[in-house]
C-alpha cells in the first residue's frame, strides 16, 4: 500500500510519456505521418515529392490502369472494325469522302466504327458513322503536339501508351480498313499482319484502300520479299486492295459471320455437345 506522503511525492515529478506502440515513428519524431502526406494539401503539411510519377513501377500501375479503362469501356460494344489513315488528308479529298462514305456503311451495317480519333481520314470515318447513327469511337494518343479528338464520337478515349491503344484496336475489331498514311498507317498495317502471321490473331480481313497509293508497296513485297523467301506468297494473300467501299465492308459482314460462327463453335463445345 502507497503512503499518502509518497503519493504527494509522486505528484510533484513530472511523468514519463509511456510509448505508443501504434504511434508512427514519423509522428513519434514530430514529422508528418504518411496519412497527412497522402493528404499533403492539409495546412502545415509538406508538398510530397512528385518525382515516384516518373518511376517505372508507377508506369506498371498505370498502363494496367489504361488497359482496365479500355476493356470496361470496349466491353460490351458491337463488332468493330477499325480504321486507319493520315491525319493530313482533309475534308475535298476523295479519300476523305471515301472514309466518310465507309463509315456510314459500317454503321448501316451494324458495326462500330474505330479509329485513332483525331483529324483528316480519322475524322471523316467518325463522321459517317454518327451522321449515320453508329458507334463511332475514337481511342486518341497523348503525343508531343497534341491531337484533339474530332467531333464525330460518340465513345472518345485516351491513351498515354500506344501499346495499350494497339491492343484495343485489335481486341474489338473483327477487320481493319487502312487508307494511305505514313508511318503510324504502316505501323498499323504491319503489326496486324505480323499478328495474324505469327498466330497470335485470328486471320481477319485487312484491306488496304487507294490501288495507286499502295501499288508500289506490293510490287516491292512481291518482286523483293517473295523471291528472296522473306514473305511467302500465302502471306502475301492476306492483304485485299480495292477501292470500292462495298466490297471494303462486305468482306467486314464475312468475318463477322465467320466470327458469330466461331463463338457458337466454342459455346457448343463447352456445353459437351
Amino acid at each position: 500500500m502507497t503512503s499518502s506522503s509518497a503519493r504527494d511525492d509522486a505528484a510533484d515529478v513530472p511523468a514519463r510519456p509511456v510509448p505508443n506502440p501504434t504511434l508512427a515513428r514519423a509522428a513519434r519524431l514530430g514529422q508528418p505521418t504518411e496519412d497527412e502526406l497522402l493528404f499533403s494539401h492539409c495546412p502545415g503539411v509538406p508538398t510530397r515529392d512528385a518525382s515516384f510519377l516518373h518511376t517505372d513501377p508507377w508506369r506498371v500501375l498505370r498502363i494496367e490502369g489504361e488497359f482496365v479503362a479500355g476493356f470496361n469501356a470496349l466491353a460490351e460494344i458491337p463488332y468493330g472494325v477499325a480504321i486507319f489513315g493520315s491525319a493530313r488528308i482533309g475534308p475535298g479529298r476523295p479519300m476523305n469522302d471515301l472514309a466518310r462514305d465507309i463509315g456510314a456503311r459500317l454503321a448501316n451495317a451494324g458495326f462500330a466504327t474505330i479509329t485513332g480519333g483525331g483529324p483528316g481520314i480519322m475524322e471523316a470515318a467518325n463522321r459517317g458513322a454518327f451522321e449515320a447513327g453508329g458507334l463511332s469511337i475514337g481511342a486518341n494518343i497523348e503525343l508531343p503536339h497534341e491531337q484533339s479528338f474530332n467531333p464525330y464520337l460518340t465513345l472518345p478515349l485516351n491513351f498515354h501508351y500506344f501499346f495499350v491503344r494497339k491492343t484495343m484496336f485489335v481486341k474489338y475489331s473483327v477487320g481493319f480498313i487502312i487508307f494511305p498514311g505514313g508511318f503510324g498507317t504502316l505501323d498499323e498495317l504491319f503489326e496486324a499482319l505480323t499478328l495474324i502471321q505469327t498466330g497470335k490473331l485470328c486471320p481477319f480481313p485487312v484491306v488496304l484502300i487507294g490501288e495507286s497509293y499502295w501499288r508500289g508497296l506490293l510490287d516491292w513485297m512481291e518482286s523483293a520479299m517473295i523471291p528472296e523467301r522473306t514473305l511467302d506468297p500465302h502471306e502475301f494473300r492476306l492483304l485485299t486492295v480495292t477501292d470500292d467501299p462495298e466490297h471494303a465492308v462486305s468482306l467486314m459482314i464475312d468475318a463477322r459471320h465467320a466470327a458469330d460462327l466461331s463463338a457458337r463453335a466454342a459455346a457448343d463445345a463447352r456445353k459437351g455437345r
